[in-house]
């Protein structure tokens, strides 16, 4: 007989001790700001450091179904840098929607127009796909340049080097 949803929600008793998963509340969830200058640092490095907390993965409570991560502003996303030929052999594609509408972008060309755009693409890239990945991305600042528009927040320097 199969048991009852009530009895399997039950935390299980194995050798006296109690067993339960630690699931955080909205309202357990403490969110700081950091900003990270993006300047001299190797592009796919620092997106992957950035991805892992605006995931949270930093925290000790991490889940991976909810949004436990962190606000992230990243400043001099321009002096970012690719190491090896990437620069004149790596590929931006899209594509326009109509039969032979495929447009590509040297990222030589992309990094000098849109480094905001490369780098934002980069950690994107690098998130959950879906609804909870949108949500995560929407937590990341990306600019060009040394300002910010988030100093009111007060953000931490976090030193990814």
């Amino acid at each position: 007989m199969r048991p009852s949803c009530e009895e399997t929600l039950q935390p299980s008793t194995q050798g006296g001790s109690t067993l339960k998963t630690f699931i955080p509340k909205a309202a357990d969830i403490d969110r700081k700001w950091y900003v990270v200058d993006a300047d001299g640092m190797v592009l796919g490095r620092l997106a992957s450091q950035v991805a892992n907390i605006l995931r949270g993965k930093n925290k000790p409570i991490y889940t991976p179904n909810m949004d436990t991560g962190d606000y992230v502003i990243i400043i001099n996303a321009s002096k970012a840098i690719l190491t090896g030929k990437k620069l004149d052999q790596k590929i931006y594609y899209h594509h326009s929607g109509y039969a032979g509408g495929l447009k590509e972008t040297k990222y030589r060309k992309l990094m000098a127009e849109k480094p905001e755009f490369a780098v934002r693409r980069a950690v994107v890239g690098m998130l959950p796909k879906g609804p909870l990945g949108r949500q995560m991305a929407r937590k990341l600042k990306v600019y060009a340049g040394a300002e910010h528009e988030q100093a009111a927040q007060k953000p931490e320097v976090l030193d990814l080097k």
